[in-house]
């Protein structure tokens, strides 16, 4: 095994060129070798931004080189994602693969095991388990400062009033566009990590913008196995934004507003060792009531994850999000899909759950 692993990263748009490409840059154990796209700008500037990776216009010829890379990361739109991961197995490499790996909970698992009778590892990228606010909730419940929880309110709130008419608004769940999977994925995972797994959902899933386009408005009750409740919404129709959390106890209620600061950073070209990085600004101080008390956010650092995938790879470390963790979150998915269509609570089947290792998990750095 290399002491470096060489990157393969397919797609070059959002994900692959703000999110991963940066991402892989700031790991040592990383050494992105190769970029696919076949569009030519995005080519132009993927040759641009990192001379020393190769360009490639497709996944063919990208496989045909197999043995020059170790490890495949998959930030294409959705709908490609469960293919370019096969392919990648059956090509000898370690994936990475961008949330919602695969449209349900079956093709989740089913990905898992061919990994597994592959000789190869499959990590899906989970980055807001390391957001400052996650991290600063995860810390306030291990230290029980609210007291007893009884409800977790999660909110991913945007104002974007006209579709951009891109992959992401397509209706098709085979293309896995919508927020229900996309910010939806987010939310849930940090629920379960956070509250434990999940009995049963409530759900309402709908296209507001435009009815025949992707989900665009989501909300998610979940009642989880400990008896605790979590709410989750998912809105780009929110003007005036509520809470990003909203944690009520027995002893104090906490709420902060706002987003974690990484992605707008990572769109600015700040990167992962600039001084600042994962701080927030004192305006986004969180607040414990009922006294007021300004609590000021954990950094974030959404740069732990590529190392603990480097680390699980090269030394068999725990990797940074457990594979029976990413089938879980896509169970609870399934149900709220099922739920908001039938108008009902569907009960999760206790006896096809994964395990509970993911839920128990630390965050590393936490």
């Amino acid at each position: 095994m290399p002491h470096r692993l060489r990157v393969l990263l397919h797609g070059y748009g959002l994900a692959g060129r703000v999110f991963h490409a940066p991402l892989i840059g700031a790991t040592n154990e990383l050494e992105l070798a190769a970029i696919v796209t076949s569009d030519p700008d995005r080519a132009s500037a993927a040759a641009a931004e990192h001379p020393d990776a190769i360009v490639l216009p497709d996944a063919d010829t990208a496989f045909a080189r197999s043995d020059e890379f170790d490890l495949a990361v998959v930030a294409t739109a959705n709908v490609a994602h469960v293919p370019l991961v096969r392919a990648a197995l059956d090509h000898g490499l370690h994936v990475v693969v961008d949330k919602p790996m695969a449209p349900d909970a079956e093709t989740a698992r089913s990905l898992f095991e061919h990994a597994r009778s592959s000789g190869r590892q499959l990590h899906v990228f989970q980055n807001r388990r390391w957001d400052s606010d996650f991290l600063t909730l995860q810390s306030l419940l291990a230290e029980g400062r609210l007291g007893h929880v009884h409800r977790v309110e999660s909110r991913f709130e945007r104002w974007r009033p006209t579709p951009s008419g891109g992959w992401r608004e397509h209706s098709d769940p085979v293309a896995m566009g919508g927020l229900l999977y996309d910010l939806g994925s987010h939310l849930v995972d940090q629920l379960i990590l956070a509250l434990g797994p999940v009995a049963s959902v409530y759900a309402e899933v709908g296209s507001v913008r435009n009815p025949a386009a992707a989900d665009d408005d989501v909300f998610e009750a979940l009642t989880h196995v400990s008896g605790l409740v979590s709410h989750a919404w998912a809105s780009v129709l929110a003007a005036d934004p509520t809470p990003r959390f909203r944690v009520l106890g027995d002893q104090r209620s906490w709420v902060v507003d706002g987003l974690d600061g990484q992605e707008e950073a990572l769109r600015a070209g700040r990167r992962p060792g600039d001084p600042t990085w994962g701080a927030e600004p004192a305006s986004r101080a969180s607040t414990l009531w009922p006294e007021g008390d300004l609590l000021p956010l954990v950094a974030g650092c959404w740069e732990r994850y590529y190392p603990a995938v480097a680390a699980s790879i090269l030394r068999g470390a725990t990797p940074p999000v457990e594979p029976s963790g990413v089938v879980e979150v896509l169970r609870v998915l399934d149900a709220a899909r099922t739920s908001a269509t039938t108008g009902t609570v569907v009960q999760l089947d206790p006896a096809t759950r994964v395990g509970s290792s993911s839920t128990t998990t630390r965050v590393p750095g936490t």
